[in-house]
């Protein structure tokens, strides 16, 4: 049995902030005049993937050293002089003295999210249909994030560019493995996952609106978790909206909610 405890909060916020030091690493190695890079501090990984990026926060922070205002200072520095915001993904088991500290520094929370989680079992094999899901390939890298961007930009087109750059980056992570959902032979969904430490952190999937309702998520996660059972994987993770259907959706395939995380931002006067 997996408890909602210390010991999993750590497990869980590591694999996140590992995928997301891998994405700024990513992007530094494709477009060197990003700046993105990373620290670590008191056991807290700060990421900075450009001044707009929702990658660019703190990951982990109070979970593996006791909250202070000298680490807090050294990374709130690190964003700042990068001229970018202060935001702290922070989980309930950082403790009450870790939120009380951000409080009195200034910080509000801007956003909640759930961190869900589900031990890896093994595969159940299934007769072939019409959806097939496969590994991408190096070369296939625009395909994926195509695919991707056009799920995501459904209902603001104007992100396109944006989520199709984010999807580059997000594809030649290390420790990532990409794939692809088809319906009868055709690309129409495409989903990531990021492999650290025995977990398996499922992200990046959607479907384009016109393939949807046809099994392609749920053959894509079953894909994933196979491919995680495959490769030693203990735990699947995912972190969603709080109530939103993708959390449904994760429920229903057996995810369990870990917790409620926080996002607090520092306000500057």
């Amino acid at each position: 049995m997996v408890f909602a405890d210390l010991d999993l909060a750590r497990r869980l916020e590591r694999s996140e902030g590992q995928s997301c030091l891998g994405f700024a690493e990513a992007r530094s190695h494709l477009y060197p005049e990003s700046g993105a890079t990373w620290i670590e501090c008191a056991g807290a990984f700060a990421v900075f993937d450009g001044v707009e990026s929702p990658i660019t926060q703190s990951f982990g922070l109070g979970l593996f050293e006791a909250l202070t205002p000298a680490s807090l200072d050294k990374i709130e520095h690190f964003f700042l002089d990068r001229g970018a915001p202060v935001m702290h993904e922070v989980s309930p088991l950082a403790g009450v003295a870790a939120l009380d500290l951000l409080c009195a520094r200034g910080y509000r929370p801007i956003e909640l999210s759930t961190v869900l989680q589900q031990p890896v079992k093994p595969p159940v094999i299934k007769a072939p249909g019409r959806v097939t899901v496969r590994q991408a390939m190096r070369e296939e890298a625009s395909l994926w994030a195509g695919v991707n961007a056009q799920g995501w930009a459904h209902e603001h087109p104007e992100l396109r560019d944006f989520l199709e750059q984010f999807g580059l980056v997000a594809f030649n992570r290390d420790q990532s493995v990409n794939f692809i959902a088809e319906l009868d032979g055709e690309p129409g969904a495409a989903g990531g996952l990021h492999i650290h430490d025995g977990v398996a952190l499922f992200a990046g999937a959607s479907t384009v609106p016109e393939m949807r309702r046809h099994g392609l998520q749920a053959a894509l996660l079953e894909a994933r978790l196979s491919y995680a059972f495959e490769h030693g994987c203990e735990l699947a993770m995912m972190v969603t909206e709080v109530g939103s259907q993708s959390q449904r959706n994760a429920e229903r395939n057996g995810f369990r909610v870990a917790y409620t995380r926080t996002k607090w931002r520092l306000s500057i006067a």
